[in-house]
């Protein structure tokens, strides 16, 4: 078995989606597994990776609008403000969602479905520079 690891950084331009399929997939290959599995994990507490649909765009509208009525940001319930009303949402939506991904190797590279994709989903509202570890097992 051989362990292969690497790390991305991907850059967000505030709450939303960023599809980071293709970034994934060419460390994988690169990491030369035929068969294995990827495991990843996003370094933040406020942001999250997410396997979804990656034809129609109203599926990431609709659950972005999911989650900012389930989770508002400035509810007067939070305590913990201090980066702004977006702070302790951020943390609940991370809860919410994955911080981390196990995909499966196939043929050299990611087995996802014919719609699937991967995506960081930012949960803050200003840009950042997020940071992604892989670790690749074939």
């Amino acid at each position: 078995m051989s362990i292969h690891t690497a790390r991305l950084s991907v850059p967000t331009r505030g709450r939303g989606f960023v599809d980071i399929t293709a970034e994934l997939d060419a460390a994988v290959r690169e990491a030369g597994v035929g068969e294995g599995l990827c495991h990843v994990f996003i370094r933040h507490t406020s942001a999250s990776l997410v396997v979804q649909e990656n034809a129609d765009p109203d599926v990431r509208r609709d659950l972005e609008r999911f989650l900012s009525d389930l989770v508002p940001d400035g509810d007067p319930r939070y305590v913990h403000t201090m980066e702004g009303p977006d702070d302790m949402p951020a943390h609940v939506r991370a809860v919410l969602t994955a911080t981390s991904l196990t995909l499966p190797v196939r043929g050299g590279g990611l087995a996802l479905g014919t719609w699937q994709a991967v995506y960081l989903w930012e949960h803050r509202h200003a840009q950042h520079r997020r940071q992604i570890d892989l670790t690749v097992l074939g």
